[in-house]
């Protein structure tokens, strides 16, 4: 396959990523926001695989254990990441989340041996300049970090987790990895609902929940797949770089439809970012195992 067809899946999906903020602004406003938004829409996408995921049982029961992998790995990132927007700042808790271009390029490195060329650092680097950049510069990072922040920074490990896992589970079906991801989403946010997390609203307009399972079958389940797709066919650290096109999309977007003014700050750390997008593209593949994880020793 032509290496710039998954990498054009995953830009697109990385920038519906990014638009999806406006969906869940509208939810929010309906009065259903936070976990129980996530049980919702993610909840609703998971309930609709699980035929899916039953009827692939004979391509992924002899590897259980590696579906129950990515499972955790995709339920927590989908738990961690909102439950930080919930209880922090979410400029700051945005920031520590796009760490995860370093855990993409340093998972692909110890789990599946991806070589750390200099043009991939570069790009790393660039990628998290340009991402404090975007979202105010270091002096968001002035106040003393919290558990907070430990709950945002395992949101971006997870997700690379994620993508990790994906990589190196080739002989799992991608529907079946992506209806575990759904599930795991379903099972912790229950899990994070009945511990008190936070409350259901017991008033809530049932046109608001319509359109919630509708923004998680038509927008979440379209964009999970395809870049769950996408990083099965690309290198962990390329995939995670591109993927920070999602917070470009999302301050480009909240400028135009919001009418908020870009910095020259904001301007350049976009400009930084979409390089280092180009700079991973272009960095030739060092075709290593792409399955070390999944391999017997």
């Amino acid at each position: 396959m032509p290496p710039w067809i998954p990498l054009t899946v995953l830009f697109w999906s990385s920038v519906l990523w990014g638009l999806s903020w406006w969906p869940l602004k509208q939810l929010s406003a309906q009065g259903l926001s936070g976990m129980p938004l996530i049980f919702v829409a993610y909840g609703s996408v998971g309930l609709l695989l699980l035929p899916l995921l039953y009827w692939q049982r004979k391509l992924w029961r002899p590897h259980w254990p590696l579906l129950l992998l990515v499972l955790c790995c995709g339920g927590v990132a989908n738990i961690a990441f909102p439950a930080s927007m919930i209880y922090g700042e979410v400029i700051r808790s945005m920031v520590l989340f796009y760490l995860l271009p370093v855990w993409g390029v340093l998972g692909g490195r110890i789990f599946l041996g991806e070589r750390l060329t200099p043009s991939r650092l570069i790009a790393v680097a660039m990628a998290l300049t340009g991402a404090v950049l975007l979202l105010g510069g270091p002096g968001i990072l002035a106040a003393p970090p919290s558990w907070v922040d430990a709950i945002a920074i395992l949101s971006g490990f997870a997700f690379a987790m994620t993508n990790l896992s994906f990589r190196a589970t080739p002989q799992l079906p991608v529907p079946s990895k992506v209806a575990a991801v759904f599930l795991g989403c379903l099972i912790f946010s229950s899990l994070m609902l009945l511990a008190g997390a936070q409350e259901f609203p017991h008033e809530i307009d049932p046109v608001t929940l319509v359109w919630a399972v509708a923004f998680g079958v038509g927008g979440l389940l379209l964009a999970t797949s395809c870049t769950q797709w996408a990083v099965t066919k690309m290198e962990a650290g390329r995939s995670s770089v591109v993927m920070v096109m999602e917070l470009v999309s999302a301050v480009v977007s909240a400028a135009l439809i919001t009418g908020a003014d870009m910095s020259a700050m904001e301007m350049t750390g976009g400009l930084l970012v979409l390089l280092a997008a180009v700079v991973e593209a272009c960095t030739p593949a060092t075709h290593q195992d792409a399955g070390k994880l999944s391999q017997p020793a």
